[in-house]
């Protein structure tokens, strides 16, 4: 029996970007397209660190949310890099999310922190201080 020797890389740079190309010709984005970018986004996502889980899957899904809005502005003749290109679209979207989830308005410095207490009187109030 042979053994098939592993790739070193879980998506390739050149397998990204022909299925991108092609569905810039179609116009729609295709599943294979899709599946490659939930691959490089499970990966990226290891290399960040939360303090809640929840926290990490709404910066996850605005990340892929961000990939899924913005793939056609891929142009292949200013870069053939497709990795980088929605990796960094990626790292964007996780930012975002992060801000989304952080940032109160008006709140410069970020002091401020919103704590939620889940139950009232009655168990069925929600204060936040």
């Amino acid at each position: 029996m042979v053994k098939k020797k592993k790739d070193a890389h879980y998506l390739k740079n050149t397998d990204l970007l022909a299925e991108i190309v092609a569905c810039k010709k179609t116009g729609v984005l295709s599943n294979k397209a899709a599946n490659m970018f939930i691959l490089l986004a499970n990966k990226t996502i290891k290399k960040m660190r939360y303090s809640n889980p929840d926290d990490r899957d709404d910066c996850y899904q605005t990340g892929i949310m961000q990939m899924l809005l913005n793939w056609h502005h891929f142009d292949e003749t200013k870069s053939t890099n497709s990795f980088s290109y929605f990796t960094e679209i990626f790292k964007r979207g996780i930012a975002k999310g992060y801000g989304e989830l952080f940032y109160h308005k008006g709140d410069k410095e970020r002091t401020t922190r919103t704590i939620s207490l889940s139950s009232g009187n009655d168990g069925e109030s929600l204060f936040n201080l």
